[in-house]
């Protein structure tokens, strides 16, 4: 709202959406078929009067005069010590899932889930390493690949010499050629055009693609390689922290360049000082910048996509502030982290539980904050990876191995923002599941009000700080060897 002004009108989804708007009136409204599935047309617009047109040309397109920086970078399979299980062995759980389905294919149109099932990456999204592409794949295990064939490379088409490639232009022609078959698609990513394509001679069984869920749980090899990335990253993000006396987000992309496993950020840094914190997802610009000023806080969420894993790492620390009603809220986040840290999980632990644990004390005083406290991270893949999440309404059980945030937080409009992130992933021990940390980054303690945490509580800091400085030690210098001391010595 405050970036973008006088500008628009803002409607935020789900209090008011597009249905509520366009209600009592009549219009022909044209839409991009291939950028809308009918899942989604259905939810922003199911009972209104209005009549939805598909168009053949995207008319943004049209009149947006701009540079398109085509991406040429090829596609490239995952090293074996990255992977969790061969592609082969993948293909034959969704197989599986095929003739349990009664199906004769799937369509899969997620290219991050192509991506994990053939252990895979490519270049084409600026922060996430996903090939974009199209799989069609058969009971028989034939396996159609939609893409651009420019990125496909002799070593990559020998490693997979089984596998059909096909140019994304004629994926519609493919799939107009299949009669009279079950096939399964994914509706929450397989677009309006290809749907009504299938539909023509096909019957379509919708099905939750089962990636998604197969994708949430990483093997205890990528665990270790996820550790190893949140250890490298932890490292760049405190030294930024010690050095942020001087300046701003430049130097922790420096920071995190440093480190020859480094590709690139995982999404674009929110770095804000005194009001700007308080935008939830704010981008800095040269208009909008504040100088860091004393007696402020300042919240920097950030993240990287590491060759063996993806981080988002959230610390706010003070600029030698002095509010005790900040540090109260602080602390009561701070509270909010330890407790879903801390949580005790069940067999029919969900995200939804969790949540109310994570706000409670926050909304002893009457506060809370306007998003959920964690979403599903990838390896080496999305930084927000489904099913599984910290949410009011997310009902998915944790599983071994899943990986989330733990982000509760506070924002006072035109003020300040609060936020407290790390990653945590579901270990097992003894038969039983519990969170074990994978961020490794101090939290300041100079916002702590040490008369509102207990006993375990400070038991827990004191013992995540003493792990952040066993892991850290050994990438800092003379001087950022003497503030991490500081930073983790026990309260």
């Amino acid at each position: 709202k405050k970036q973008s002004r006088k500008f628009f009108k803002i409607k935020k989804i789900p209090n008011e959406t597009p249905l509520k708007v366009l209600k009592k009136k009549k219009l022909k409204i044209g839409f991009d078929p291939n950028l809308f599935t009918k899942k989604k047309l259905n939810f922003f617009f199911g009972k209104t009067n209005c009549k939805f047109i598909p168009l053949n040309e995207n008319l943004i397109d049209e009149i947006w005069i701009r540079k398109k920086n085509r991406v040429k970078n090829k596609f490239y399979p995952l090293p074996s010590s990255s992977i969790g299980e061969n592609y082969k062995i993948k293909i034959n759980k969704i197989v599986s899932n095929l003739n349990k389905a009664r199906a004769d294919f799937q369509f899969i149109t997620s290219s991050e889930n192509n991506a994990w099932l053939l252990n895979i990456r490519g270049s084409d999204s600026q922060y996430t390493p996903i090939p974009y592409s199209y799989i069609l794949l058969d009971k028989k295990k034939n396996i159609n690949f939609f893409c651009d064939l420019k990125k496909i490379s002799n070593s990559f088409r020998k490693k997979f010499n089984k596998i059909k490639f096909v140019d994304i232009i004629d994926t519609s022609i493919v799939l107009s050629k299949i009669n009279k078959k079950k096939i399964l698609i994914d509706e929450n990513t397989c677009s309006f055009f290809y749907e009504n394509i299938i539909l023509k001679n096909n019957k379509i069984l919708k099905q939750k693609d089962p990636i998604y869920s197969l994708k949430a749980i990483k093997s205890k090899n990528e665990i270790e390689n996820i550790k190893k990335a949140h250890i490298h990253d932890g490292a760049a993000l405190t030294k930024y922290l010690f050095w942020l006396k001087i300046s701003g987000e430049k130097k922790l992309f420096n920071f995190r360049k440093q480190n020859k496993n480094f590709n690139f950020l995982s999404f674009p840094t929110i770095s804000g000082t005194g009001p700007n914190g308080a935008i939830i997802h704010y981008k800095a610009t040269k208009k909008s910048n504040l100088r860091l000023k004393k007696g402020d806080i300042y919240l920097v969420d950030s993240g990287g996509q590491y060759n063996f894993g993806t981080t988002d790492v959230t610390r706010t620390i003070s600029l030698l502030n002095s509010s005790t009603r900040i540090k109260n809220i602080f602390t009561r986040v701070l509270k909010g982290h330890i407790a879903v840290a801390s949580f005790k999980l069940k067999k029919n632990s969900s995200g939804s539980i969790i949540d109310e644990k994570a706000r409670k004390y926050l909304k002893q005083v009457n506060l809370d904050y306007a998003h959920g406290t964690g979403h599903g991270v990838g390896f080496f893949l999305n930084v927000h990876e489904g099913p599984h999440a910290i949410s009011k309404g997310n009902t998915v059980k944790f599983q071994e191995g899943m990986v989330v945030s733990n982000e509760p937080g506070y924002y006072e409009k035109n003020n300040f923002g609060i936020r407290i992130e790390n990653l945590i992933y579901v270990k097992k021990m003894k038969q039983k599941n519990y969170f074990e940390n994978l961020t490794m980054a101090p939290i300041d303690k100079q916002l702590i009000d040490l008369k509102i945490l207990n006993k375990n509580e400070k038991i827990w800091l004191n013992n995540y700080h003493k792990q952040v400085f066993n892991n850290l030690r050994k990438f800092m210098n003379k001087a950022e060897l003497l503030e991490l001391s500081k930073s983790c010595s026990a309260i």
